[in-house]
């Protein structure tokens, strides 16, 4: 694809980037085949290639309008186009300099400016995020079913059998140590995830190191108007972490594939920081989804895994954005799960981090579209790698959605 870019445009930070990934587009359209909204609307400019172009557009000199930003909003940076591009079109990145700069030239209405500012400031920080879950779930016979939905449900997915009280964590005992992403929002929405996670890696001789200091992982600030924000989260998370990985720290583990798929791109973020390129390099290779930790294990010599039909949501940031699809499958078949087939496998659900209240009405059509999928193969339980899918599918009061390694958890249990 031929590229003329605006002077103001060339003076970008991340110009060069921005000219190299549009001229690997090749306007197949392929990408427009798998991509979730372009299979909703039906509008060109809703699917990669006519986002593509819209970006090339104000590159290269054209005004930015209202139009723009909503077709740009519209993406759910779901990576699905990425996977199917056989050029090797790197659309996220390019997707993210196309907002910064429609951003920069189209101010916000008032309320949307309000509802970005408010996710910033409650969801990244656990407390307060705490402290909204226990609000709204004193006033929930009064919220509208939309915000009703993203509380915990009332009765959780049943538990198998007996299991260590919620969020119990051991000791710290083993020689070989890992770090985790502890997450902002996953503490008051499923606070067991992670305290399920320490206790399969503690029977594996493997001890989880706490690590308070690190926080939010950045991605929210990062995909909500702030990029800046969500680099200097990066960058307070490296701190935290670094003393740990230079004493012995194998790897940083996430249980929320979200949170990992950022993790992951902190060395290609912050290539161009003298002060912490390095270190985010080094950060982005040593960071494991814990699929990545527990496929290497013996695993099958301390899981019971029960005879119960189970559906696996991928989310897209394990399948597309870190490139693990069908890891978690294989993973859980070898320990003896019942699964399920599930068509489709590679759609988005339309959680995306904070779409689900950007964007409602899309994220909910593809959320029931997701369920009837999973739900085709009538399993007892679904079970996905992400705290936001989790919430997002859960909240359809339909088949229960828990974090898979809580199923696990349970096994070791029995």
């Amino acid at each position: 694809m031929q590229t003329r870019f605006s002077d103001e445009a060339k003076e970008l930070p991340r110009a060069e980037e921005a000219e190299r990934i549009l001229r690997t587009c090749v306007h197949c359209g392929f990408c427009n085949a798998t991509c979730p909204t372009y299979q909703l609307l039906g509008d060109e400019l809703d699917g990669p290639r006519g986002r593509i172009y819209l970006i090339k557009q104000v590159l290269e000199g054209q005004p930015a309008t209202a139009s723009t930003q909503l077709h740009l909003d519209r993406c759910l940076s779901c990576r699905n186009c990425e996977t199917t591009c056989p050029s090797g079109v790197d659309y996220h990145n390019l997707l993210d300099i196309g907002r910064a700069a429609v951003d920069q030239a189209v101010p916000r209405p008032a309320g949307q400016r309000a509802l970005r500012l408010g996710l910033r400031s409650l969801a990244a920080s656990p407390a307060r995020f705490k402290a909204l879950l226990a609000l709204g779930t004193v006033f929930r016979p009064l919220l509208p079913t939309s915000l009703e939905a993203k509380l915990p449900r009332r009765s959780p997915a049943p538990a198998p059998a007996p299991a260590p009280a919620p969020g119990e964590r051991p000791a710290v005992r083993h020689s070989r140590r890992v770090l985790m992403l502890e997450g902002c929002v996953q503490p008051g929405l499923s606070p067991n995830t992670n305290a399920s996670a320490a206790r399969v890696l503690d029977r594996l001789g493997i001890s989880v190191i706490p690590c308070a200091a690190a926080g939010c992982c950045g991605a929210l600030d990062y995909h909500l108007d702030a990029q800046a924000a969500g680099l200097e989260r990066a960058r307070q998370n490296i701190d935290a972490w670094w003393p740990h990985l230079e004493n012995g720290a194998q790897a940083i583990v996430q249980t929320a594939s979200g949170c990992g798929a950022f993790i992951k791109d902190y060395g290609h973020l912050l290539e161009h920081d003298p002060a912490y390129a390095a270190k985010a390099r080094q950060v982005s290779e040593r960071a494991l989804d814990l699929v990545q930790v527990l496929e290497k294990e013996p695993l099958e010599q301390i899981c019971a895994a029960r005879n119960q039909r189970i559906a696996v949501h991928c989310p897209c940031t394990l399948q597309h954005g870190q490139k693990l699809g069908g890891r978690l499958e294989a993973l859980l078949a070898r320990l003896g799960f019942n699964l399920t087939d599930v068509p489709d496998g590679h759609l988005c659900c339309g959680s995306a981090g904070t779409y689900s209240l950007t964007q409602p009405t899309l994220a909910r059509q593809l959320r029931d579209n997701r369920l009837n999928a999973l739900e085709s193969g009538q399993p007892t339980l679904i079970v996905t790698a992400n705290i936001g899918c989790q919430t997002h599918l859960d909240g359809a009061g339909r088949t229960p959605v828990r974090h898979w390694i809580e199923l696990v958890d349970q096994s070791l249990a029995e």
